[in-house]
């Protein structure tokens, strides 16, 4: 059982914060999460304050000219589309959510999948289907599916036909599969998106512990928990930790225990710093605080799980000793 005791310096800092985690909200698929620059929802300007509001029905469209936009999908995947970009939510359903990717690029992170879950992306009219957690990045103006992680089958004719991690397809007549160099094909909508990663795995942290602090049972499971303070939804699991395609973790408030306290705009607590805020001290027995700058050896270490969470264990060192993962390898 996890020591409430160890826990009071995050509790005392969360209290400042009113509100903050609510409880899970029935988001459906097409709920608008992000925007920059010029967007747009079925034609009519989309805005900061429509994020976290504005819904894609069915058949409608989202689009970008020199923007950004993110839009959510079942519970833990985020579909998100970069400059000059267009999707239409072809079904809303959870249980068959299908999506359109008119034109430009678009990537999809699935932290969480479940098997009842038909996810489905089609570009000029070859449809994929996303089987795994992973990255996939989608091009529909050089039709093209590339699989960072995961795992995905490409209906072609009558045929499907595999693509895995490392491997690409290119989504046209016949659809052909060669492999990728996964590093030095990353461009500006991957390095946005791990970013934004980054971020809602900040906030849903954030979310995990103020639901732990207030203690009672957990009864809400996986799911979208609106944080008004990063003015985003952030995913929960239902329990354990799990990591996006990026490696950045999300805590489900029975391991809130284990998370680093973030607060946006520049101040961490735990774990290396992921914003590069300061880092707050003497929040864990070893020292939270072992290191007060953005990624070093911090939450990614070497790779998307490269060196863990930096150092030497939960306890030995604090975050900052010698890593969750061991110092391990990780997705590269």
């Amino acid at each position: 059982m996890l020591d409430k005791c160890k826990l009071l310096p995050k509790i005392l800092l969360l209290g400042s914060l009113v509100a903050v985690a609510g409880l899970a909200q029935n988001v459906v698929p097409g709920t608008l999460n992000y925007v920059e620059g010029s967007v747009s929802l079925n034609g009519q300007p989309a805005t900061s304050a429509d994020i976290g509001k504005a819904t894609l029905g069915q058949n409608q469209v989202l689009a970008t000219q020199r923007g950004k936009a993110e839009m959510l999908l079942t519970p833990g995947v985020f579909l998100r589309i970069g400059n000059n970009s267009a999707v239409q939510l072809i079904s809303p359903d959870l249980a068959d959510t299908r999506v359109a990717l008119l034109n430009g690029q678009a990537t999809v992170e699935v932290t969480e999948l479940f098997k009842e879950n038909r996810l489905q992306i089609s570009v000029g009219g070859i449809m994929t289907t996303l089987l795994k957690r992973g990255l996939y990045e989608f091009n529909a103006d050089q039709p093209r599916l590339a699989v960072y992680d995961g795992e995905a089958t490409v209906l072609s004719g009558d045929r499907e036909i595999r693509v895995k991690e490392g491997h690409q397809a290119q989504l046209t007549g016949a659809v052909a599969v060669s492999k990728f160099d996964r590093k030095h094909q990353q461009d500006a909508l991957y390095a946005w998106s791990n970013l934004r990663s980054e971020y809602e795995a900040q906030a849903s942290a954030q979310s995990a512990q103020i639901i732990y602090a207030g203690g009672g049972p957990w009864w809400d499971g996986p799911g979208w928990y609106w944080n008004p303070y990063w003015d985003t939804f952030g995913f929960l699991p239902g329990d354990g930790i799990l990591y996006s395609p990026f490696g950045w973790p999300y805590f489900s408030p029975g391991f809130a225990y284990y998370a680093p306290i973030y607060f946006r705009h520049g101040f961490v607590a735990g774990g290396r710093g992921f914003a590069g805020g300061r880092a707050f001290a003497g929040s864990h027995p070893g020292g939270f605080a072992a290191a007060p700058h953005a990624n070093v050896g911090g939450f990614r270490g070497g790779g998307l799980h490269g060196g863990g969470f930096g150092g030497g264990g939960f306890h030995g060192g604090g975050f900052g000793g010698g890593g969750f993962h061991g110092g391990g390898g990780g997705h590269r």
